[in-house]
């Protein structure tokens, strides 16, 4: 059971129906479904996570480039097309990338929203604070791991010591 209030999703936000459409070959992002999967509650409203999910569609987007562009010369027409196994009826590639996307957008989220809960009180709660710390790094690890497994690149983090 937790004790931290958390901000209700509005019947607004439930019945949103906005999608952030991508640039044609990439898959569109449906807020509503992006809430759900990443547990976003009703502190983020709909116009700053259409900020978020853009920037994040662009910087995922620009990490694929030379992937994509070596798929629209094998013939895929969007990357739905391109030939890859399935889990629940679904690509693998569009979960990655729907990964990718989701966490990037939701480091940059968390880290925006660290101003409005790094408040005396709560920073006197160690593992808060942490969290606060941790979860944008995460989350960037995440994305970094997802684009890895669309291009089929090892999974690898090297931390300068």
């Amino acid at each position: 059971m937790s004790f931290m209030a958390v901000a209700p999703i509005s019947p607004q936000q439930e019945t949103d129906t906005t999608v952030v459409e991508n640039d044609g070959w990439f898959p569109d992002i449906a807020l509503h479904h992006m809430r759900d999967a990443m547990r976003l509650d009703g502190t983020v409203t709909t116009p700053r996570l259409v900020q978020a999910v853009a920037e994040a569609i662009l910087h995922v987007n620009r990490e694929l480039d030379q992937w994509q562009n070596a798929q629209l010369d094998a013939g895929y027409s969007t990357l739905e097309a391109v030939p890859a196994k399935k889990i629940n009826r679904e690509s693998k590639l569009l979960i990655h990338y729907r990964r990718a996307v989701y966490s990037t957008a939701k480091a940059d989220l968390l880290e925006k929203y660290r101003d409005y809960d790094s408040t005396g009180a709560s920073m006197t709660d160690k593992k808060s604070t942490e969290f606060l710390d941790n979860a944008p790094g995460e989350q960037r690890r995440n994305a970094h791991w997802a684009i890895a497994d669309i291009v089929h690149r090892h999974h690898l983090t090297v931390e300068l010591i």
